[in-house]
């Protein structure tokens, strides 16, 4: 295998974030297994160049030094989409799917209220929405109805009356869910299966694989699944949501609260549930005169085999109107060599309605960061922390106190608050640590230590968030 190649397919969900920083607030560090690195990154908005050509996006490439290594280099690469035209948007038939179970007995108020904050000013009368729950036993609670002003309060009234209990037929769920989605399909538009839930699956199709090969098997019709999660208490329900929705081509949030409501499925709300373009895949081929070694942060679970970044048969993920998707790389650099390309981007993507793909490129031959600074330093200090909270063994001296230094100086306007937010998250979890409150299930480092450039890697690439990889050989 050529190891000069890293690929991977995007991932826009930040659900990791969102339910670590719960976590944290509850008074527990959040398992290891639970910090998705490259979803605590890609949780937050950066200022991008917007796309001007043909193209869906914009490549963005910065190359500086790595905070909590100062012999490497820190390489920072991004996708900006285009921005929508939201008066065009395609439209919508969406089937709200609601676990109404006794174990959401806590959640089912924020929930509706969650729903409602979709309804309320976003969907026109060329959008449609069905209801359909499950809990011991599944129902259609609402046949698709267009969104007139008049039915948003026929849509309203049957969320209010929605109440919780009994168990959790959660496959059984889906299955009606995507039927109710297939009766109404809307060719040119956006269908879709919205899931809310705990992630709680005790009735009927309940195992990770099962769900899996049945969602793997309704997107082929078209239908993607998106998830909301709500009150998960274990880090079983966590890693369900990801892989289904990974498998649904669809998106995974956590919702804990209003703020989090307003800005899932209200500002951001096209941007979640719409697509610009699906299969998105990204290879980075790094020029081993100049690059000893590199990790990727992240993206453990949506690592690709080289060979796969051409086959367009190979699903990969995808992206909405505006979104950017963030991925960091740390860099050991070969000394004395300044000529000749660092690495080279390469971007796979399909239109939405496309079954071939369309390449972009970019090439990076130069340390630099230009006016985006704030940018490259704020996500350093997100990645940083990530690793700290997964004990990461390529922390380096990431410290809290250094991860709040970086942030504080690369705040930036941040209109909604959140880059506040995570300086409180990180306070907190600070707090825990002085506290002696040891992470629970600790991942322990997989694969090898780093390999010196020429030695293969024999052992399969289990978790490049990590572990650095040789641009010579792997996996």
């Amino acid at each position: 295998a050529d190891s000069t190649k890293s690929t991977f397919s995007i991932d826009v969900d930040n659900a990791s974030y969102t339910y670590c920083k719960q976590q944290v607030w509850q008074g527990s560090l959040p398992a290891a297994s639970s910090v998705r690195i490259e979803e605590f990154i890609n949780y937050f908005e950066y200022v991008y160049p917007t796309p001007t050509g043909d193209d869906a996006f914009e490549i963005v490439t910065m190359v500086g030094d790595c905070p909590w290594n100062a012999n490497n280099k820190l390489a920072h690469v991004a996708l900006q989409g285009k921005v929508g035209d939201i008066l065009n948007m395609p439209s919508n038939n969406l089937v709200f799917l609601i676990d109404v179970s006794g174990s959401m007995s806590d959640q089912i108020n924020l929930l509706k209220a969650s729903f409602k904050t979709m309804m309320e000013d976003n969907f026109t009368e060329n959008d449609f929405v069905s209801i359909v729950t499950y809990a011991g036993y599944t129902e259609v609670a609402l046949e698709s109805t267009p969104c007139t002003a008049v039915n948003k309060e026929k849509i309203i009234a049957v969320l209010d009356g929605l109440t919780s209990g009994g168990g959790t037929a959660g496959g059984a769920g889906i299955v009606l869910a995507y039927e109710e989605a297939a009766k109404n399909f809307i060719y040119d538009g956006n269908n879709r299966v919205i899931l809310a839930t705990d992630g709680d699956f005790n009735v009927g199709v309940s195992t990770d694989d099962d769900l899996v090969a049945l969602i793997e098997e309704k997107r082929e019709t078209g239908v993607y699944l998106s998830a909301l999660g709500f009150g998960m208490s274990g880090t079983w329900g966590d890693a369900k949501m990801e892989k289904i929705t990974n498998a649904g081509n669809g998106n995974y949030f956590y919702i804990n609260n209003e703020i989090e409501s307003d800005r899932v499925l209200g500002r951001d709300l096209f941007s979640n549930i719409q697509t610009i373009a699906k299969d998105v895949k990204i290879q980075i081929e790094f020029n081993e005169a100049r690059v000893a070694e590199y990790r990727l942060i992240g993206y453990e679970n949506r690592a690709l085999a080289n060979d796969d970044f051409d086959n367009d048969d190979v699903d990969a993920g995808e992206i909405g109107p505006g979104h950017s998707v963030t991925a960091l790389y740390e860099l050991i650099m070969k000394d004395d060599v300044s000529t000749g390309s660092i690495f080279d981007v390469n971007v796979r993507y399909k239109e939405p309605d496309a079954d071939d793909s369309k390449l972009i490129e970019k090439t990076v031959d130069s340390y630099e960061i230009g006016d985006l600074q704030n940018t490259f330093n704020f996500s350093a200090a997100v990645a940083s922390f990530g690793m700290i909270l997964r004990e990461s063994s390529y922390k380096g001296t990431s410290t809290c106190a250094s991860v709040k230094a970086l942030a504080q100086d690369n705040l930036g306007e941040d209109t909604y608050g959140y880059r506040a937010g995570f300086m409180e998250f990180v306070d907190q979890a600070s707090l825990l640590m002085v506290e002696e409150i040891v992470i629970d299930d600790p991942i322990e480092d997989p694969i090898i230590d780093p390999v010196p450039i020429g030695d293969p890697i024999t052992d399969p690439i289990i978790e490049p968030i990590v572990e650095p990889m040789p641009v010579v050989e792997s996996e």
